[in-house]
Formats: C-alpha cells, structure tokens, sequence
C-alpha cells in the first residue's frame, strides 16, 4: 500500500506546521500541500487529488463545514479528519453529518492523532482488501470499518486466549507496518522480550491480522519478519 496522500487545510501557519510535523511522525502518511483559505485549498485538492484533508473549521474567508459539503460534491473520493477549536454540538453534528471521519478538538494531541490516523489507514487498508475479494460483506466486516479495533474479535478480552493480553496485543498491532519487523524488533518497539513479541505476532497470524515471511540476510540464518494483512 502506498503512502496516503494528505492535505492540510489551516489558516494558521504555526498550526499547520504542527499538524504536518505530526502527520510525518507516522507511517505511511505523506503531506502533499498545506492551504490557508478557500481558493488554495479548491485548487489544491483539483490539481493533488489527496485521500485525505485535515480540516479546519474556523477561516476569515470560510466555514470549514462549506468545503466539507462541496467535497461532497467535487471529491467524494476524498476523506477528510476535522482538526478544530470548534465544539459546538451543531457544529460536531454537521461535520459528522458532512462525512468527516473523525474529529478532533484543539490543542491537538499527538496520541489522539495517531490512533485516527491509524484507524484511518486500517480502514482504507481493509476497504481495498473488501473490494478486491467481493463485492458484498457481512456485518463483523462492517463494524469493523467503521470502528477498527474496537470491533475486532481479537482485540476483545472475552475471547483472547491465555496468555494474550488485549493492551498488549493492540501494542503489537499498532508496531506493524509494510516495513516488515522481527519479533526482536517488534519487542524492542514496544518494550517487551523477544519471546513476548513473538508470541502476539504468532497470533496476530493465525487470526488473519499478519502474515509472516522469510527475510535472508547477508549472514546467519533466515529470520520471520511480519506485515500487516493488506
């Protein structure tokens, strides 16, 4: 899967800059372009066609929730995170109502970026798969676009056999990428031992949430690198 296309729609310089050193910090992300009013940010998704926006609401020239809605209409390919002071109900309201994905309130914290972000990839991750095996999907299938994790049989507690620990296993999920990591790596990532780590990605690949591979490098003998189901 290819780094997700992002632009940053904010009138306020520093803010921007803010979002986008937060954007980079993740994986699999990439800011194509920033806009600080209407004009730029109608050009900018014409011309860039990102997969998704980071919204503001508040603009001198603009109501965020205007550029949501002519999304709508001229880009419906495009997702967008909402990224305001707004917290207003109506205001919330609308923006869900619009089609935002998630929406999040100013000062913005990293930790609560990341996991929308994260839920974010996981669901156009999940959707490619969907649409390229069938065309129609049950209702575990659906819960689980619309609330990742959450709704994921292997995150719940109920169901987790001895010895798999829910945080710890969303730990593990979360450290996975397209990079391809060592059960040593994935350890020292999320600070557990080797055999730990091993143990939640083995999991992770019975359940269908990983797969495994053989990596042979310059010496010593192959070793299992670990990826996220596509």
């Amino acid at each position: 899967m290819m780094d997700l296309q992002v632009l940053i729609v904010e009138d306020d310089p520093k803010v921007a800059e803010v979002n986008r050193r937060f954007v980079e910090k993740i994986p699999g992300y990439r800011v194509v372009g920033v806009a600080t009013d209407r004009v730029q940010a109608q050009e900018q998704l014409e011309i860039l066609q990102p997969d998704l926006v980071l919204l503001d609401i508040y603009f001198p020239d603009m109501n965020g929730l205007d550029l949501l809605r002519w999304m709508q209409e001229e880009h419906p390919e495009t997702d967008v995170i909402a990224i305001t002071a707004a917290k207003e109900v109506d205001t919330v309201r609308e923006a869900m109502r619009g089609g935002a994905f998630d929406y999040l309130v100013k000062p913005l914290v990293f930790d609560r970026f990341q996991r929308s972000l994260q839920h974010y990839k996981d669901y156009r991750r999940r959707l490619q798969q969907l649409q390229a095996e069938r065309p129609r999907i049950e209702q575990e299938e659906i819960d689980r676009l619309l609330h990742g994790a959450a709704a994921n049989p292997v995150a719940k507690d109920t169901q987790l056999p001895k010895g798999i620990d829910k945080l710890t296993l969303e730990k593990v999920l979360a450290a996975l990428d397209d990079t391809g990591w060592s059960a040593d790596e994935i350890g020292r990532k999320i600070g557990a031992s080797r055999s730990t780590a091993r143990r939640y990605l083995e999991y992770l690949v019975a359940q269908g949430e990983a797969r495994a591979e053989l990596s042979y490098g310059v010496v010593g003998r192959p070793e299992r690198v670990y990826r996220p189901v596509k």
